[in-house]
């Protein structure tokens, strides 16, 4: 058993320290970051911090993030569930090549749809949207909604959708009342993996964006000015950008264990 705790503690410190690395770094101006190996600052500084918070360009990318990943979820989540009971409950022709097609859609990879994308969307007049981007981000995160979904739905015997409609529960209800509390855990799962591609994709978010709608992440790679890459600053900016994803495990938490219990992820 010692041996077991020793080699997952050595594990657990692999894992922590680029993490602290890098949070240690945030806190050290870029001459002091690119010049010295150091555990601890030697001049501890707010001012990376002061300079994104204090600055409209690292905000309003920030919220623009917030503001596309939030529209995606949501729109993952309201197409997902019905999509994904569609799939479990009922059998019609075809059922199964649909399935498997909604799958290659997630597996292939994000820079064939870069030019498509670009030009369905300029000409639709959404470039430099959120919603462009929200929608783009659907060909990815709606397949492996369905995907996570199907796999709680089918968990849940099919006897108790008939009995509830037996007894007299219209669907809607059915589905608002007892259907959708059992299903809770899958939706978690959901929401955190569509969030968490969301939020980190790169090339279409930065293919279908401009300067009004320009994410975090683009900004994270458009930063660098006439002295050169300011370290300390991006550092920090990538500091803060982990930030929802924190928050956002720490409100979801019980529901993801429950998913990895229960679903097929």
């Amino acid at each position: 058993m010692k041996k077991k705790y020793i080699g997952l503690i050595i594990y657990l410190i692999f894992l922590i320290i680029p993490l602290y690395w890098m949070v240690n770094c945030s806190f050290k101006f870029t001459t002091e970051i690119m010049t010295k190996l150091t555990w601890f600052p030697e001049n501890f500084t707010l001012r990376n911090y002061a300079h994104i918070l204090g600055s409209e360009v690292w905000r309003s990318s920030f919220l623009n993030s917030l503001i596309y990943v939030s529209m995606n979820v949501v729109l993952c989540i309201f197409a997902g569930v019905p999509a994904a009971y569609a799939f479990s409950r009922w059998r019609f022709r075809g059922d199964k090549h649909l399935f498997f097609w909604l799958l290659t859609n997630r597996m292939a990879p994000v820079a064939i749809f870069m030019i498509p994308m670009f030009q369905l969307y300029s000409n639709l007049g959404l470039f430099d949207t959120h919603l462009a981007v929200a929608l783009c981000h659907l060909v990815f995160n709606l397949p492996l909604a369905i995907w996570i979904l199907e796999g709680f739905i089918s968990g849940i015997p099919k006897e108790l959708d008939e009995t509830a409609f037996v007894d007299g529960l219209s669907f809607g209800r059915f589905f608002r009342k007892i259907f959708f509390p059992l299903v809770r855990p899958g939706i978690g799962v959901t929401a955190f993996f569509c969030f968490l591609f969301s939020w980190t994709e790169l090339l279409l978010a930065r293919t279908l964006t401009g300067s009004t709608a320009r994410p975090i992440v683009v900004a994270l790679t458009r930063s660098q000015g006439a002295e050169g890459w300011d370290w300390g600053v991006l550092i920090a900016a990538g500091v803060l950008t982990m930030l929802p994803g924190v928050v956002m495990v720490y409100f979801i938490r019980n529901y993801i264990a429950k998913g990895f219990a229960m679903g097929r992820v």
